[in-house]
């Protein structure tokens, strides 16, 4: 369990009562809780999941592969069709549903996991070395993360970007967004629009 607030009073409050109805160990400040791990220092806090993306290149018997520079090629469109299934698609979606884990420390490969995820139903060859050129890309910078800055000033701000028809099947359009608190990323999403958009500026707005 992670308690978190600004009150110190009613942590400890909090804690004493947890203690007098079951048997509790407190392990201090927080570093490592579910594959996340936090470390903290004037300049603000830090979380990655550094150890857990490890773990992932090594099932995968990718620690010694050679690092890219980027998760997925820019003009690569998978499709649901090419080539024959995978025997064993129970590993793509074993691989799968771990690099959406990841994606609570790593917004950067929220568009090629949100693409990944679309074919979990029937797998193929194509899919599998697609997420293996993503594996590729961590492996440069296992402990990549998220920094939240102690000094910046609380302003919310935004950004958004749509990719107009960019699924080929279904010809509906993917949006993606960001929000900064200050310097510090707190929010981001990627996901396939829900109806077909007729332009550019529909699928913007």
């Amino acid at each position: 369990m992670v308690i978190t607030g600004n009150n110190e009073v009613e942590i400890k409050n909090l804690k004493a009562f947890l203690s007098s109805q079951f048997r509790i160990k407190d392990l201090g400040p927080l570093k490592y809780f579910f594959g996340v791990e936090v470390a903290r220092s004037k300049a603000g806090s830090t979380i990655c999941q550094r150890k857990y993306t490890l773990d992932i290149l090594e099932e995968a018997g990718l620690l010694g592969a050679k690092p890219t520079k980027v998760p997925i090629v820019a003009d690569l469109v998978l499709t649901p069709a090419g080539s024959s299934s995978l025997h064993e698609p129970a590993t793509y979606r074993r691989l799968v549903g771990k690099l959406i884990y990841l994606t609570i420390t790593r917004p950067e490969i929220a568009y090629t996991v949100n693409t990944l995820s679309q074919f979990m139903q029937d797998p193929q060859p194509h899919h599998l070395d697609a997420a293996y050129r993503l594996l590729r890309y961590l492996k440069g910078a296992p402990g990549q993360g998220l920094m939240f800055s102690s000094q910046s000033e609380l302003h919310l701000i935004g950004y958004c970007d749509a990719d107009w028809a960019r699924c080929p099947i279904t010809r509906r359009s993917v949006t993606g967004y960001c929000i900064f608190l200050g310097n510090s990323l707190v929010s981001w999403k990627n996901k396939k629009q829900v109806t077909v958009a007729r332009s550019s500026a529909e699928a913007e707005y």
